[in-house]
């Protein structure tokens, strides 16, 4: 099994979400890992860390979701793996429910969430981000 973080999906996961046959709710389970200083892509400087920066996000995101009819179901600190094992553990998990994934695609490529996404990409280390669909 290979894992790889990354910051943003490819246009090829983006596809495969939304061919996706499954109209109803998309739950979104949230594994991130945080830098240990936010790098913010305009150079400014800050004291932030990655954490602080991604919470900034992680509060008007939640806000912004929900406003949309989704929920946050859960987030949490990750500990370590009681079965199996990764060289690297993830700093938070959360799960984030979505009205579709269609809402998904429109909410997270939304000029709102361009703008307050500064902070998300400053704070992140790399992300994995699998979406469940609730049968």
């Amino acid at each position: 099994m290979q894992v790889e973080n990354a910051v943003y999906p490819t246009g090829e996961q983006i596809g495969a979400l939304m061919a996706s046959p499954d109209a109803g709710p998309v739950v979104m389970l949230n594994l991130l890992k945080f830098r240990e200083k936010a790098e913010y892509k305009d150079g400014r400087e800050t004291t932030l860390t990655g954490r602080e920066a991604y919470m900034k996000y992680g509060e008007l995101m939640s806000a912004f979701v929900l406003a949309r009819g989704g929920k946050l179901h859960f987030n949490a600190p990750c500990a370590q793996p009681v079965i199996g094992a990764v060289g690297e553990m993830w700093d938070v998990v959360a799960l984030m429910e979505y009205p579709s994934a269609k809402a998904f695609v429109e909410i997270a490529t939304s000029p709102e969430v361009a703008a307050f996404g500064v902070h998300r990409e400053a704070g992140l280390a790399g992300q994995l981000l699998i979406p469940c669909f609730p049968r």
